[in-house]
């Protein structure tokens, strides 16, 4: 039928590995729709740690090639999204020099045990194999290690009982949400064959064909050659709606808390603490956006529509800071956000702590044969480029096309031409600041919060200023305007959770709403 959109491939699920896919796809050339139920990034890839990290933890249980293409991809991350991706230096605690090493080798072994204590001297070879691992694309110091005394002069508020320390490097994000948004953003530019449409819902899936409705899009239909199904936690579900029942996942909740404590981001001191506690599980905290952000719970969790970050997490998050910085204790009120989600990882009858974050796909068949369907199971956000990758070579397989263009190595959005040297930051903002008639400290506000796309924005000023607004007064009512415009935003929940970190921090109340919601009218 004429009314029939013919695609050569048709993503379900606009996460972070849905996103990357998409532009990915995109960037060959394909004819690629990416079909997103909410707004894009805004299921698990919403609730992570913000870490783009090799995965220290997972050496434990072996899993090697994980860790060295997550430590790849953080590197590269550091070059490529300059602008989100940032150095974090991050130390692991210890409080004895042996412990944890039969416990190690027992994980190593596949024995399931419980790791109370991880002493100096495997703390030690961990982060002597995790410099190795790292090596290319290096950019970042190798660790060091620490005793007491060294390391209560670095942070004096820590435990007594601390007796030393690991001090390396990893990557963390900024603003998650807008790197999965520009990923679709940079693909669409590259390919005016491809589509990425959030708030759309498949509404029916018959004789191969596709029935969807969005706001901005009305309702649809489509044919695909391929189907990729990027729906994270929801992978079975999209299953089941295209008539092919499965349980390949078996979803575990991890549970974040944003802080406001002036003490504990004090102490930390732009650092992260990355610790075990006695129930052997392992837990960080570390300043983000002025605020502090304390993860994350590891809890079996089948339906990721009822995820919620329930009040025993929280309470026993701030237990576990106490663990580390016992005189500063967290309060109810201190709390600002909770945020939780449900990690893709596959179906497993083991304990969820030791199921593997690694990436893989499952390929099946639409019923009648009429599309094969690729599910993309499990993936940590680090290495969203990498299982992209993977990926869209299956797919161009498919397709009998060739890759003809590599992702390894190109910018992502606002980090194409981002300044890599404070000269160059300083000269950059300078043309911002004049370009939109703004302050220099407002321009560099803008370039942290956007990168290079905040000139973009800027011109649209043509000089005149900004009017901020009332309510919160580090946003101004153009450049609200301006994203709600040029980026997708459906309704005012986009804004305040993704496109900007205003209820991240706690800053979601009601004149806030208010104030946003005229602007969107």
């Amino acid at each position: 039928m004429s009314d029939i959109e013919a695609w050569d491939v048709v993503i379900i699920g606009g996460g972070i590995n849905g996103c990357a896919t998409f532009r990915d796809l995109a960037l060959q050339g394909v004819r690629v729709l990416l079909l997103e139920r909410g707004d894009f990034c805004s299921g698990a890839s919403a609730a992570s740690s913000r870490l783009m990290h090799g995965g220290l933890k997972y050496l434990e249980t072996g899993e090697f090639r994980l860790v060295r293409e997550s430590l790849v991809e953080r590197n590269m991350l550091l070059a490529t999204a300059p602008h989100y991706v940032q150095p974090l230096e991050c130390v692991v605690p210890v409080k004895s020099v042996w412990g944890g090493i039969v416990g190690s080798a027992a994980r190593f072994l596949g024995i399931r045990t419980k790791i109370a204590d991880r002493g100096y001297a495997i703390t030690a070879a961990g982060l002597m194999l995790y410099d190795l691992y790292g090596r290319a694309l290096q950019s970042m110091p190798g660790h060091r290690m620490l005793r007491r005394h060294g390391l209560h002069r670095l942070l004096p508020d820590l435990a007594a009982d601390i007796s030393g320390a690991g001090v390396y490097y990893e990557g963390h994000i900024t603003h998650a949400e807008r790197l999965g948004l520009e990923l679709v953003l940079d693909g669409e530019a590259a390919n005016p064959s491809g589509r990425a449409e959030n708030h759309a819902e498949v509404v029916q899936v018959a004789d191969g064909i596709l029935t969807w409705r969005s706001a901005r899009s009305g309702q649809r239909r489509a044919r695909a050659q391929v189907i990729v199904n990027a729906g994270g936690a929801w992978i079975d579900s999209v299953n089941g709606a295209l008539g092919l029942p499965t349980q390949l996942m078996g979803g575990s909740r991890g549970s974040h808390l944003v802080v406001d404590s002036p003490a504990l981001l004090r102490a930390l001191n732009g650092r992260m603490i990355y610790f075990g506690t006695p129930d052997g599980r392992v837990n960080l905290l570390y300043p983000f956006a002025g605020k502090v952000l304390v993860g994350a719970t590891d809890i079996k969790h089948a339906n990721p529509d009822t995820a919620l970050c329930s009040d025993d997490e929280a309470e026993y998050l701030c237990r576990a800071v106490a663990e580390v910085f016992p005189d500063i204790p967290i309060r109810p009120e201190q709390i600002v956000c909770r945020f939780c989600g449900v990690r893709p990882l596959p179906r497993s009858d083991g304990v969820v702590a030791s199921v593997t974050r690694d990436h893989s796909i499952v390929t099946l068949t639409l019923p009648g044969g009429a599309a094969l369907v690729h599910c993309l199971i499990g993936g940590k956000w680090t290495t969203f480029r990498a299982f992209a990758e993977l990926a869209t070579d299956r797919v161009l397989a498919d397709l009998g096309r060739g890759r003809t263009v590599s992702t390894a190595g190109l910018a992502i959005g606002g980090g194409l031409g981002f300044p890599r040297d404070v000269a160059g930051r300083q000269a950059l903002v300078g043309q911002l600041a004049g370009l939109g008639g703004v302050t220099v400290d407002r321009a560099d506000i803008l370039l942290s919060r956007y990168g290079t796309r905040a000139g973009a924005y800027l011109a649209t000023l043509a000089g005149a200023g900004e009017e901020m607004l009332d309510n919160i007064s580090d946003f101004a009512t153009e450049e609200i305007r301006h994203i709600a415009r040029t980026e997708r935003v459906t309704g005012i929940d986009d804004i305040l959770f993704r496109r900007t970190l205003i209820g991240l921090t706690g800053r979601d109340t009601a004149p806030v709403r208010a104030e946003i919601a005229a602007l969107l009218t």
